[in-house]
């Protein structure tokens, strides 16, 4: 009796402790104000694409609706994490309780899950407007974006709350883990005892989330690409890459970040390097998303000036 209640105490612990990145006090100095820096200027660009979107009737269009969307998700998923990092990092106690951890869990896996379907559907959305102009409004539909939009995060939610089950049911044998916040892989290494489950769970999660995905866009890319190389007009095809590079960008940097951290080989794979892609994934891209949208299109800077003169006319 006493074992038993004592594996169950082992199995899931009140609170977690949070390695973090290091120990070094000045490293520690730096990284905060940096993280704090590219935290603040990733939640001001996506909450202006936001903005934008809604404030400019030019840009209540599918593509852009889908851009807000993604700009959304942005700011809930580094939100998820950032916060409660940069309070650890000049922290001495790097502890989570049971429940915030599951929730982090959660949350940063169905933001990150339902990011790669509206990936996938603007890549899409893309291919349509390229590659089937005549038929774009009918199957582009308003309808068929708040659908498409609504599946991608419901499809996220129930996908994170089934992997998010599975790390739970896992034993602990203590608290630690060696990471910065509560992230699936860490959390199965910190585990004591059966994995399997889990790591099963994750690798189907994975197919469907991230291969399957990534197949899809590429197979949109290449039609894309072949339409583009057989097209006679020179000012649509500057217009078609214009348009899709920025996007294609995106998709290098969010898929590449999250493969690095999820489907990288054992062999190879290194607690620093794990914490380094989950740094870029998790800080950077959400910072760097904003500028390669922005820089690139015209109808934005358009957008912006225009909230610019209006601000202006206003004071």
């Amino acid at each position: 009796m006493d074992s038993s209640e004592e594996r169950n105490q082992t199995s899931l612990p009140r609170e977690f402790i949070l390695i973090g990145l290091t120990n070094h006090t000045h490293i520690k100095i730096v990284l905060f104000v940096v993280f704090t820096i590219i935290y603040t200027a990733a939640m001001i660009s996506n909450l202006l694409i936001i903005v934008l979107v809604r404030a400019d009737s030019r840009l209540h269009t599918p593509m852009y609706f889908f851009l807000s969307n993604f700009s959304i998700l942005e700011v809930c998923y580094t939100s998820t994490v950032v916060p409660q990092m940069l309070s650890h990092i000049l922290s001495e106690r790097k502890t989570i309780p049971l429940v915030r951890c599951a929730m982090q869990l959660c949350l940063f896996l169905s933001f990150g899950i339902t990011e790669c379907f509206l990936l996938t559907i603007m890549s899409y959305d893309r291919y349509v407007a390229i590659c089937r102009p005549l038929h774009y409004s009918l199957i582009i539909t308003k309808q068929a974006c708040i659908a498409l939009a609504l599946a991608s995060w419901a499809g996220g939610f129930i996908i994170s709350v089934i992997n998010t089950a599975f790390t739970l049911q896992l034993s602990f044998a203590g608290h630690k883990i060696d990471h910065f916040f509560c992230e699936m892989p860490a959390m199965m290494r910190a585990a004591d005892g059966e994995v399997q489950q889990a790591k099963i769970c994750m690798l189907i999660s994975a197919v469907f989330t991230l291969i399957l995905p990534l197949l899809l866009v590429v197979v949109s890319y290449a039609c894309i690409l072949y339409t583009i190389l057989d097209s006679h007009s020179n000012a649509g095809r500057r217009k078609a890459i214009s348009t899709c590079s920025s996007h294609l960008a995106v998709v290098t940097l969010f898929f590449g970040a999250v493969i690095s951290m999820y489907l990288r080989p054992k062999s190879s794979s290194s607690m620093t390097n794990s914490k380094m892609s989950s740094v870029f994934y998790i800080v950077i891209t959400p910072a760097l998303n904003p500028i390669i949208y922005s820089l690139r299109n015209k109808e934005m800077l358009q957008a912006l000036k225009k909230v610019m003169n209006v601000s202006k006319q206003m004071n």
